[in-house]
């Protein structure tokens, strides 16, 4: 089995440039082929991606995050741009909207969301969409402005009736090792509803550790945990759920299979 972990902030699970190698090497060994390296600012996008030049494994999203919404950077918006035109470069993100964490205020968050996706339709880029205690706002901007070629709802985290208004726009679901939660009803209900081809999984490391690794920092090569977890409630075996996962991973970052 193979395994695209669609997610995951590798410059925090370790700042070490050797270190962050090391991880993506583990990942691999678990059968983790390609990995989706996700930044909150541009500044640690370039610092991770010049360190990870060589895990080839590794693809990249930029972006400025909610979280940065006071100090996206001089001339983000260019870098952006610039950045899009690297080497494994495959999308915008991680970008949309916190409102548990009230970063900024939500105006100037919904600014900063929606200029990013303008710039992901320019590009022709699908993007990765951060939503927190923000449904209602995400789902309103992204009907108006989700780029043609789509997005995809990381660390999935609202209920099942949520997920059948997403599903009527180009949007795909991620989920991580919360899932494996016993009290994640919202998530398992959700599973139920999405149709197969909509389906992604992540990491999210260092965050939303599998159950039987809770406690422990967060790593990509725990993913196995979360596809074990969904084949289950899908009623089908691990490597036809992971075959499925893969697919459509490679589809919504328009990689080859």
């Amino acid at each position: 089995m193979q395994y695209f972990d669609t997610h995951a902030h590798i410059g925090l699970i370790d700042d070490d440039p050797i270190k962050q190698l090391l991880i993506t090497q583990e990942a691999r060994q678990a059968g983790i082929t390609r990995i989706l390296s996700i930044c909150n600012n541009l500044h640690d996008f370039a610092k991770v991606y010049e360190n990870l030049k060589s895990a080839s494994n590794v693809y990249y999203a930029t972006g400025v995050s909610p979280s940065e919404v006071q100090n996206p950077g001089k001339d983000w918006l260019l870098t952006i741009k610039q950045n899009a035109q690297l080497p494994r470069v495959v999308a915008i993100g991680e970008i949309g909207l916190d409102y548990y964490h009230k970063f900024g205020d939500k105006t100037a968050q919904i600014e900063l969301f929606i200029q990013q996706l303008d710039v992901a339709s320019r590009l022709d880029v699908p993007v990765v969409i951060h939503n927190r205690e923000a449904g209602r706002d995400v789902l309103d901007i992204l009907r108006d402005r989700l780029p043609p070629k789509g997005g995809v709802l990381h660390c999935y985290s609202e209920n099942a009736e949520y997920a059948k208004k997403a599903l009527k726009l180009n949007l795909y679901f991620s989920f991580a090792g919360n899932l494996t939660y016993k009290n994640a009803r919202n998530l398992h209900e959700t599973v139920s509803v999405l149709p197969l081809d909509r389906i992604m999984v992540e990491s999210e490391s260092p965050f939303m550790v599998p159950s039987e690794h809770r406690g422990k920092r967060n790593m990509p090569k725990y993913i196995s945990l979360t596809v074990q977890c969904l084949a289950s409630m899908l009623e089908i075996s691990c490597e036809k759920t992971a075959d499925i996962l893969w697919e459509n991973s490679n589809k919504f970052f328009g990689l080859p299979q």
